[in-house]
């Protein structure tokens, strides 16, 4: 079976459940406080390796506490760590995330993130039959030269665009396969997206985004499902029902089981239909690294549709 080499963040979340998000300058009570693994870099490794994938991840940690925490966790995962670096004298990234009613809100610091170098991608010695999945939580420049390494190796390249730069349109338009929500489609497409927009204008967007032939574009629409915009049509993935605790690291659950899903050789909409399965399960669980789900949780929503 192919690999899954994720290329990204490594964070601890902090996460305080509150009953509504607060207003610019008011504070408002906390229900409860909680620390978990994060990162969509971890997270998305995490879920890959939960379903079965043999995932590769090439990141950072500081020597702090939660370094220490997060390889660890890691390790426990099945995750391979070889190309994770210790970097002295530097915190471990650390989300900041707010939770109500299922939807959250996120301050990501990067700290050893940010120390992620595009000289350590030759390192990874990418197989053609590679999955390479990216994100934006670690320097541009460094996804740029694990996009460029994987089309040079014959591996296949995914970006999730997260957090959406306007300065990441050049690794936009360069990976195989883009997937991305409504609010990171809006940033990219120059367009107002939002949860009421009529999915054939989403899919439209999505075909603007288009760099070349051959590039598929997945817009992950929550509640709604997901797109599936290819050359020549799109498709539409419903969703899933499902009672919503936390949406944190749904995406990055989603991005981590599609890719593995190509992994074991699926087609782009068996593996669309794979990976919103598994995110159904994640938001309904507290927690983006713990939350994940593994592939005897996943399999049977499959055959149950």
């Amino acid at each position: 079976m192919s690999r899954v080499v994720v290329v990204g963040s490594i964070n601890i979340d902090l996460v305080a459940t509150v009953d509504r998000f607060p207003r610019a300058g008011e504070t408002v009570p906390g229900r409860g406080l909680h620390r978990y693994p994060g990162g969509k870099g971890a997270n998305q490794a995490v879920a890959a390796a939960r379903l079965a994938a043999a995932t590769m991840l090439l990141g950072a940690v500081g020597d702090d506490a939660f370094g220490g925490e997060m390889l660890a966790f890691l390790a426990s995962m099945a995750v391979d760590l070889h190309h994770v670096r210790v970097q002295p004298g530097m915190p471990t990234g650390m989300a900041l995330i707010t939770v109500c009613e299922g939807e959250n809100t996120i301050v990501v610091v990067p700290g050893a993130n940010a120390t992620v170098a595009a000289g350590a991608i030759e390192a990874m010695q990418l197989r053609a039959d590679d999955i390479l999945l990216c994100q934006l939580e670690v320097p541009i420049d460094t996804v740029a030269a694990a996009i460029g390494h994987a089309r040079r190796c014959g591996a296949t390249s995914i970006l999730n665009p997260a957090p959406a730069l306007a300065a990441a349109d050049r690794v936009v338009a360069d990976c195989d396969l883009l997937i991305l929500n409504e609010v990171e489609l809006s940033t990219f497409a120059r367009l107002s997206i939002g949860d009421d927009t009529p999915l054939p204008v989403i899919a439209h967007a999505a075909q603007r985004l288009r760099a070349f032939a051959s590039q598929i574009i997945i817009v992950t629409l929550g509640r709604r499902g997901a797109i599936v915009s290819l050359s020549d049509r799109w498709i539409h993935e419903p969703g899933r029902n499902a009672v919503v605790v936390d949406t944190t690291g749904a995406g990055d659950c989603f991005c981590g089981a599609l890719a593995a899903a190509l992994a074991r050789g699926a087609m782009i909409e068996a593996a669309v239909k794979f990976a919103n399965a598994a995110a159904s399960i994640a938001v309904q669980r507290m927690g983006a690294g713990p939350g994940m789900p593994s592939l005897n949780e996943v399999e049977p929503l499959l055959f149950a549709s």
